[in-house]
């Protein structure tokens, strides 16, 4: 009897939660405003301030995530595909000689951002925190940069994580083997970053759709894993068509928690924007 009561909810999942995806995707872009840019803008509206002196710009109109945020998340894509193109597979977390410089791009964000983050507070009120010395003036470089060396790191530690979780026979040897193939990644990322500075509107393009994209991937790879693990699913998938059902669950929790981000946010702004700052 109980062997079919689990047949029966196994069978039962495998309609609701594609449809439950199905009516998160179709929820979602209801509610998001108009136009390709509209719908990637409401994507960072879950993660991202959108400040826009702290973002670039297309055509006068400011990207879906300010720098630092275009930064990590086109980092944290751009690092999943450089390790799928070069490590499949791979589940070992990094060596020491790899952390080590990641443990310095975090301190550099860390910096970088408090830093920012005081200018900020001093410009919009002053005499608030005063007690606290500006390091250097913030620009939209130094946040790129930054938030790109995270958005590595991100990718480094969730790539082997998601391999340990899923796949039947995982390689045990690290996905980021060696600092000479960090150095390659990090060196694609510079000049995707140097590209980005210019602020041409055929880089930005892309740059907004796959950083913005990257929000929703990020939350899905980690609500599947999280999935996977609450039903206790773990490393019983030997092919990608074969995670389909974990794929929709997390799809259909991360445009939930971005649905009701935006919603409570829309809610306490009344706009669909940039963050509006404490004046006074």
């Amino acid at each position: 009897m109980q062997i079919r009561l689990i047949l029966a909810a196994n069978k039962l999942s495998n309609w609701l939660i594609p449809l439950a995806a199905i009516g998160m995707v179709f929820a979602w872009l209801y509610m998001a405003p108009p136009g390709i840019l509209g719908k990637v803008d409401a994507l960072g509206y879950a993660v991202c301030h959108q400040l826009d002196s702290h973002s670039f710009h297309i055509a006068g109109q400011e990207l879906p995530l300010c720098a630092r945020c275009t930064g990590m998340y086109l980092g944290a894509v751009v690092g999943l595909l450089f390790q799928v193109l070069t490590a499949r597979g791979k589940g070992g977390m990094p060596p020491k000689r790899v952390i080590l410089p990641l443990v310095l791009m975090f301190l550099a964000f860390a910096i970088d951002g408090t830093n920012s983050y005081v200018a900020l507070m001093k410009s919009v009120s002053p005499g608030r925190l005063d007690f606290i010395p500006v390091l250097y003036e913030p620009n939209n470089t130094f946040r790129l940069f930054t938030g790109s060396g995270v958005g590595l790191g991100i990718s480094i530690a969730l790539f082997p994580s998601f391999n340990q979780t899923l796949w039947r026979g995982w390689d045990s040897r690290p996905a980021m083997d060696g600092l000479k193939p960090f150095a390659i990644l990090t060196a694609i990322m510079i000049v995707l970053d140097l590209l980005i500075l210019p602020q041409w509107d055929i880089m930005l393009y892309p740059v907004a759709l796959v950083s913005a994209g990257g929000v929703l991937l990020l939350l899905t790879m980690i609500y599947q894993m999280l999935w996977i693990m609450v039903t206790k699913q773990e490393n019983q998938f030997s092919l990608f068509r074969e995670t389909w059902l974990p794929v929709f669950a997390g799809l259909t929790i991360a445009l939930l928690q971005i649905t009701v981000i935006d919603l409570f946010r829309l809610w306490l702004t009344h706009a669909w924007g940039g963050f509006p700052l404490p004046l006074g």
